[in-house]
């Protein structure tokens, strides 16, 4: 259609209408492009995971190495490497922009030059996979990174923005790059179970009481990390 012809088109509708109609046409595309939550998983292993919810921005490599618990949940535009393994615990929730690693071709790239792709992954050398085990109800802010190698314990929270490259004690808050422990999630938790004998009886439930943190619990857990 020629320039003369689509002005003449234009013409044809009123400027209110065709604000109107371009609006909803607009809101037509967002709601396309727009990611979202998906409810439900089958792990490689064939159990479904009825209250996982995983969007579907996420990026699995090798996800028949990757294993999610229930009630998981992993936000938008994420990478979950499974090359060496990864497992994720009941409750645990990933952030949004995290990239969890389990593989590493920052030596393999220049031992094989331009033959890299060449060589199949499982016989490369200079290309290290460690697996990493993020435990249970564990919180890991967005933009994160978790290195290979690395274990997680439960109830720990790993702050928006952390690079974790050592493994991170059960219940410990960590943040930075590399990320190092900062506090304990149960101080942070305590305030609200005091107040609430219902929410410590759902707390206790998934891990057991538990003895309330102190300064030489968090000096134990920031000495395992440092």
């Amino acid at each position: 259609m020629s320039g003369s012809g689509r002005r003449g088109w234009r013409a044809l509708v009123p400027p209110p209408l065709r604000g109107r109609l371009g609006a909803a046409v607009t809101r037509v595309i967002r709601w396309i492009k727009a990611p979202r939550m998906v409810w439900g998983w089958r792990d490689a292993d064939g159990t479904w995971r009825p209250r996982t919810r995983v969007s579907d921005t996420v990026f699995f490599y090798h996800p028949e190495r990757v294993r999610l618990a229930d009630d998981v949940f992993i936000w938008h535009y994420t990478i979950i490497d499974g090359t060496g393994g990864v497992e994720i615990g009941q409750g645990s929730q990933i952030g949004a922009w995290v990239g969890v690693f389990t593989h590493s071709s920052h030596l393999a790239i220049r031992l094989y030059g331009h033959h890299y792709s060449q060589v199949p992954e499982t016989e490369k050398v200079g290309y290290p996979t460690e697996p990493v085990r993020i435990g249970r109800f564990v919180f890991v802010g967005a933009g994160s990174k978790i290195l290979p190698g690395v274990t997680i314990g439960d109830g720990a929270l790993v702050a928006a923005g952390s690079v974790v490259s050592r493994s991170v004690p059960a219940g410990a808050v960590v943040a930075g790059n590399p990320a190092k422990v900062i506090g304990d999630t149960r101080k942070l938790d305590e305030q609200y179970l005091a107040a609430d004998p219902q929410l410590r009886a759902w707390y206790e439930e998934w891990q057991g009481p538990r003895a309330p943190a102190n300064d030489s619990t968090a000096a134990a857990a920031a000495a395992a990390t440092d």
